[in-house]
């Protein structure tokens, strides 16, 4: 038996939506089904405004635009993250700045970010890491006293929640990713999430090529114009068409998932209460979504045998982000503030395990008998 890391969501209905965009003549941006997928964030989160994009990393860039980030502005974010957090800034001439980790969730230690703020700091962008939240009331405390701006990557984080609040809708702007290897897929997608509706204007021409389309489709002006710089930030309606068939069954995904992980949760404590591995941590007032599960071995040599014995067994289980401080492009736009005590040693230890809708009770006991005999 063969188990993928990842198998994209699938859920029946995303062919007959795609077939309903093509029989509307409608397969461009801000169809009908872009408008659902847009109310569907709404409401879930309570965010004023939601914009489907091309990506998360369209939707962090949107983000920056709005921000106006400049030449020389610096905005703190973890290194153990995805490039496209530091890139939306680093495009605009910013600099990253980077702080440690928490080992006990992987986010950033909100304890060091008020050390690395500086009169050039704009931002502050906490990474929801697998869909559990960053310690969100002192980050925006922060953010307040020095008169910063959050941007919540949330990329990992749809469906979960801080102390009740989604994540995304807790900062200034948030940014989903609806790519394939997510809980909810589109593809390549993404959207952008807007807690002030002061810059739903600005947000809909920068996404709209600089243009105030938006405004002309709903009749408020008869022509539309070049108002902006912008982009092309508009996935096709049939993408947001796949996206739909998989929010309308959302909590039934997220049950599957969340069953999925607390399976592997319970039937690995055994080796986690014997120091064999470390389990992930879900904080007090964390609701997680089970985007990914996975275990901490003792060092980096056990993780890449671990990896290797399972390989052998047919199991994909793999690792995840080099640190970026670590990468040439993070030490050329970027810098590290304080000391690396947990980025690399953790990022080293942390190996992830196959979780996706669809995999059954049969993979996943499979999966759990090949860590424990490895371990055995």
């Amino acid at each position: 038996m063969k188990i993928n890391f990842n198998v994209p969501p699938h859920v029946g209905k995303e062919l007959d939506y795609i077939r309903e965009c093509i029989a509307a003549e409608k397969i461009c941006g801000d169809g009908a089904f872009t408008k659902k997928c847009n109310e569907w964030i709404e409401k879930r989160t309570g965010t004023k405004k939601a914009l489907l994009t091309t990506s998360c990393t369209h939707a962090t860039e949107m983000a920056a635009l709005l921000l106006d980030i400049k030449e020389g502005d610096e905005v703190i974010m973890p290194s153990y993250t995805f490039v496209s957090t530091a890139d939306a800034f680093v495009l605009r001439g910013a600099k990253a700045v980077f702080v440690d980790i928490r080992p006990d969730t992987m986010n950033m230690d909100e304890k060091l970010i008020e050390a690395a703020v500086t009169e050039r700091t704009r931002a502050i962008v906490p990474v929801h890491y697998a869909g559990v939240a960053c310690e969100m009331d002192t980050i925006m405390d922060i953010a307040k006293r020095h008169g910063l701006f959050v941007v919540e990557d949330a990329a990992q984080g749809v469906m979960a929640s801080y102390k009740g609040k989604a994540l995304g809708a807790i900062g200034d702007f948030g940014c989903f990713s609806f790519h394939e290897t997510k809980n909810y897929s589109m593809g390549e997608g993404g959207a952008l999430l807007l807690n002030d509706g002061k810059y739903t204007d600005m947000a809909e021409i920068i996404r709209e090529k600089g243009t105030d389309r938006s405004r002309y489709y709903r009749g408020q002006v008869d022509k539309y114009t070049w108002q902006a710089a912008g982009s092309s930030y508009l996935p096709s309606d049939m993408n947001a068409a796949y996206l739909y068939a998989q929010l309308e069954i959302a909590d039934e995904i997220n049950e599957a998932r969340l069953k999925i992980w607390n399976t592997y949760y319970r039937e690995l404590s055994p080796l986690a209460e014997a120091g064999k591995i470390e389990l992930p941590v879900v904080p007090e007032g964390c609701v997680h979504n089970a985007h990914m599960f996975y275990v901490k071995t003792a060092d980096l040599a056990e993780r890449g045998a671990l990896k290797a014995f399972l390989g052998e067994k047919g199991i994909l289980a793999v690792s995840h982000y080099v640190p970026l401080h670590s990468s040439p492009a993070g030490k050329r736009y970027g810098r590290f503030a304080g000391e690396d005590r947990y980025t690399t040693k953790e990022s080293d230890r942390l190996l992830r395990l196959p979780l996706y809708y669809g995999l059954t009770e049969e993979q996943n006991a499979l999966i759990i008998d090949c860590v424990k005999e490895f371990y055995a």
